[in-house]
């Protein structure tokens, strides 16, 4: 039905679909897991807090790992190269991610204040940890990451874990974190009532200059301060997939000649940006529902910018640019492909219906009241 490059520029839609809905679900549930002890005074207030996503944050991490088995078995060159080279990095997301269903399901079986407090920062670390290492990871993406393949299409890994901290990548990593509280405090706003609320807009108030500064200067290094490779021969883009079978140059058109070359991918950063700082706007204020969307499209528009932005590499490679992976080089088999396809056809809407019908089920504003009377069955 599809040929070999049609279905490859398909997947890297799939794909990004699904780090989309990764970012703005588990996005939010990072911001309020980060928000908890800050906004939370009391046991009541945190656990009010703790309960707005409390009936989702497990579908929410579950894109995380749809998109991990995603990039296994589309981009299968991606995930060994990622996985294996950033080992340790991906081991300390991974490990500061086990935080979270505990502390979610342990803090409130006994009545202890110091039990309490402790998974409270358990949640904390398990909520704000990873922004910052994916947003340091977003960093290594652009800059590109030092790896090379042998003439039998083996990845090297030439970098350590302390290599990916550069100042650049730990902008994107305060950035991350940035968006992901911003976003969640805006959620929270949406969601609560009373003192909670009014905290809530407090920190929307004091976080949206600081994130619109973070992303100003994130977006201006990489249009004026980063090279970016350019790709000057390479096979057919309906080829077998062979990253060697083509020649790119480190130093070629800038990021900001690229999306000169394509104008409408302007599209995405002024989304970011415009989406962010409404949200900021309308947050201040009453808005709950307006705010939150705002935001989410923000978020949309920072992502797409990374992916426009990359396309169509997947992975760059700073030592051995000719190794860097792209679309059309870096996937599986046609066959696998059109599988794929198929399967995310029939079950991929399922998906998106039932978590369209989880949260109309469970959305309300959490009260203290509610909590307080559901004591035994909420978090």
């Amino acid at each position: 039905m599809f040929d070999y490059e049609t279905i490859r520029l398909i997947w890297w839609v799939f794909i990004g679909v699904v780090g989309i809905a990764f970012a703005l679900t588990e996005g939010f549930d990072f911001g309020v897991g980060t928000l908890l002890p800050f906004i939370g005074k009391t046991d009541v207030e945190r656990r009010v807090i703790i309960n707005t996503v409390g009936a989702t944050w497990e579908g929410n991490q579950v894109w995380l790992v749809l998109l991990g088995g995603a990039i296994f078995a589309i981009w299968p060159a991606v995930y060994a190269t990622l996985f294996s080279g950033l080992y340790a990095a991906m081991l300390l997301v991974l490990f500061s991610l086990f935080f979270r269903p505990a502390a979610f399901d342990y803090r409130s079986k006994i009545e202890d204040p110091r039990w309490r407090n402790s998974w409270d920062w358990s949640l904390f670390i398990g909520s704000s940890l990873p922004p910052v290492l994916l947003g340091v990871l977003v960093g290594n993406l652009i800059l590109g990451l030092p790896f090379h393949f042998d003439q039998d299409l083996r990845s090297f890994y030439d970098g350590s874990f302390w290599g990916l901290l550069s100042p650049f990548a730990l902008l994107c990593g305060v950035t991350g974190l940035l968006l992901t509280t911003f976003h969640g405090a805006l959620f929270l706003k949406w969601r609560s009532e009373g003192v909670i609320h009014d905290r809530a807009v407090n920190t929307v108030n004091a976080l949206g200059p600081m994130l619109l500064v973070a992303l100003t200067l994130a977006t201006l290094w990489v249009f004026l301060g980063i090279d970016r490779p350019e790709i000057t021969q390479m096979a057919a883009t309906d080829a077998p997939s062979n990253p060697l079978h083509k020649t790119v140059i480190a130093q070629g058109a800038s990021w900001l000649q690229h999306f000169m070359t394509y104008p409408w991918m302007w599209l995405a950063p002024l989304t970011g940006f415009v989406g962010i700082g409404l949200a900021w706007l309308l947050g201040r204020g009453e808005s709950r529902m307006g705010a939150f969307v705002l935001s989410s499209l923000g978020v949309v528009g920072v992502a797409l910018t990374v992916g426009f932005g990359l396309f169509p590499f997947l992975l760059i490679s700073s030592t051995a640019p000719g190794s860097s992976l792209t679309l059309w080089d870096g996937t599986s088999s046609h066959n696998t492909l059109l599988l794929g396809f198929w399967i995310t056809i029939i079950f991929l809407p399922i998906v998106l219906l039932y978590t369209r019908f989880v949260y109309r089920v469970m959305w309300g504003s959490v009260t203290e009241a509610a909590v307080l009377k559901d004591s035994h069955t909420l978090y």
